[in-house]
């Protein structure tokens, strides 16, 4: 058995052979935990029949646990000074292949057709660099890949916002966004001394498992989306305010704004975060008729 990446003692190591330096500007902080990372990949259920995508994988730490229990892992990597690095620590692994570049200008149905040849199942399993954490997800959920799920570990209050209930102070356009595709469920919480170096917030793993199909039935996607994210435009507004000001025409369709509102049962005096996604829908539905 290989010694683990994810000590203290063979990180500091590592780091030190090569004499790498953090980038802040890039979000690293690797984990030294193998407990951990072990969860994680667990949370996953990998079989040999599964092929990986990993983002952002630093020396190798969750790289390594995932060759041990999928057919094959693809990490992007973003930093070229961790290229030598991975390729030293994860030589133990024939079923690893690290992909220099930025995974949000990444063409990754063309990367999944040309490594995944033989698996059956692909999920994404990845420590996100915290501040490109949305729009990572966005893009893999937008994309339309054949990926089962994802299991990311982020900052715990991202974590909260994406799996939120309406009501809450976390339910927002994004909560919204990522139930839309998936079913979120927090699975762990990550305390901040696991990491070097530590960061300034705990971080949580979090659980999106791709929908058959949505929730709700839209008859114009991009539309709902727009809607739900004029209501939330400012939180403290109503829902009538909040579309008139912020919906295209929005300011001289007032009157059939409110009409809308009222003919499917939501108050105009309600807030955005009161409205489940079901009302977004219908909401959503009627209002393209009248703007």
């Amino acid at each position: 058995m290989n010694k683990d990446i994810a000590t203290p003692g063979r990180t500091r190591e590592i780091l030190e052979k090569y004499g790498f330096s953090f980038k802040k500007s890039l979000g690293q902080n690797f984990l030294i935990d193998t407990n951990i990372l072990r969860k994680i990949v667990d949370f996953a259920e990998l079989s040999d029949e599964t092929g990986a995508i990993e983002i952002g994988p630093g020396i190798g730490a969750l790289t390594e646990q995932l060759a041990r229990r999928a057919k094959k892992v693809v990490a992007f990597e973003i930093d070229q000074r961790l290229l030598p690095i991975l390729e030293d620590t994860l030589s133990p692994y024939g079923n690893v292949r690290i992909i220099h570049q930025d995974v949000l200008k990444a063409d990754i149905h063309r990367v999944i057709a040309e490594e995944f040849t033989d698996v059956t199942d692909i999920m994404v399993v990845a420590n996100l660099p915290y501040y490109v954490t949305t729009p990572i997800i966005m893009k893999l959920l937008t994309d339309r890949l054949p990926i089962r799920g994802m299991v990311v570990m982020l900052q715990k209050e991202v974590a909260d916002r994406l799996a939120a209930k309406p009501g809450t102070k976390d339910y927002g356009s994004l909560s919204i966004a990522i139930q839309y595709y998936t079913e979120a469920e927090t699975v762990m919480t990550v305390p901040r001394t696991v990491f070097i170096p530590q960061p300034n917030v705990d971080s949580a793993v979090i659980r999106l498992m791709k929908r058959k199909q949505p929730p709700v039935k839209v008859e114009d996607e991009a539309f709902f989306f727009q809607v739900v994210r004029a209501s939330f435009a400012q939180r403290r507004k109503t829902i009538l305010n909040n579309l008139v000001n912020n919906l295209p025409n929005g300011k001289a369709m007032k009157e059939q704004i409110e009409r809308v509102l009222t003919e499917t049962d939501i108050d105009p005096r309600r807030r955005g975060e009161t409205l489940a996604m079901e009302e977004f829908a219908a909401l959503s539905n009627a209002l393209r008729h009248v703007l």
